[in-house]
């Protein structure tokens, strides 16, 4: 079961992040949001079922943030990611903080694959420890 849940995560992550660029690249070339109900609903529900899936793994795993400090460093970075996704998609008053704000939020999502992956929180520079 673990292992079904975990590539439930994985995959709601790659739609996340999949959903979060088409949006981004869109309103910075101006695109109005999409109208259809089923478009402003969909990150939602996929967000959802990522969060959801997260909190089952790090309790089935007795792993916690705030213990794991690898994990501590995800959800710390999920928390930048979305302030940072809220100003690319929103928030962000002109076109250069919104696209800013945007290649910030990728970087930080990739800080977070990397830090899921090593399971450190020094994500991709953890290899750099053993030099």
């Amino acid at each position: 079961m673990y292992a079904e849940i975990k590539a439930v995560h994985v995959g709601c992550a790659a739609v996340s992040i999949c959903g979060f660029i088409a949006r981004g690249v869109l309103g910075l070339r101006g695109a109005p949001p999409p109208a259809a109900r089923w478009a402003r609903a969909a990150p939602h529900v996929v967000d959802t079922v990522l969060l959801a899936s997260a909190l089952w793994l790090a309790w089935r795993s007795a792993q916690l943030p705030f213990v794991q400090g690898w994990l501590t460093a995800k959800v710390l970075a999920l928390a930048a990611y979305i302030a940072l996704g809220s100003l690319a998609l929103r928030a962000g008053r002109s076109r250069r903080v919104r696209a800013t704000a945007f290649a910030l939020a990728l970087g930080v999502f990739a800080y977070i694959v990397s830090v899921a992956i090593t399971r450190d929180p020094l994500g991709p520079l953890a290899a750099l420890r053993g030099a």
